[in-house]
């Protein structure tokens, strides 16, 4: 990250991602398109590889935890796969000033939104 702002937004989003996973690509997206230069692709690039290290150690805690609830994740496992594949080829074909302009507005949205209910 480029900025101190930046490297904050994404530490608060990563440690929401972490523990709920709802919305944390989106938040992620809108917080990376605010603060850093770049397209679409290269910003969605980012977000996916800093979604996998978020899992990674959540993945770790909950493990060392004995919290998962394993016949659930199995389940849950492929869909969360094919969904994040299906994001992305969506991504490619609609052009990056909307999907950006969308991204951006669902993360607010979903900010305002958990930080008021939650």
């Amino acid at each position: 990250m480029g900025s101190l702002v930046g490297s904050l937004a994404q530490f608060a989003t990563a440690v929401y991602g972490g523990f709920f996973g709802a919305g944390m690509g989106v938040m992620m997206l809108a917080t990376l398109g605010l603060t850093q230069a770049g397209d679409y692709h290269r910003l969605n690039a980012l977000k996916n590889l800093l979604a996998v290290v978020i899992a990674a150690v959540a993945i770790l805690v909950f493990v060392s935890g004995d919290v998962i609830a394993w016949r659930q994740a199995i389940v849950m496992i492929p869909g969360g796969a094919l969904g994040a594949y299906a994001g992305v080829w969506i991504a490619k074909r609609v052009p990056q000033i909307a999907v950006r302009g969308f991204v951006v507005g669902v993360g607010m949205f979903l900010a305002f939104y958990y930080f008021t209910k939650g």
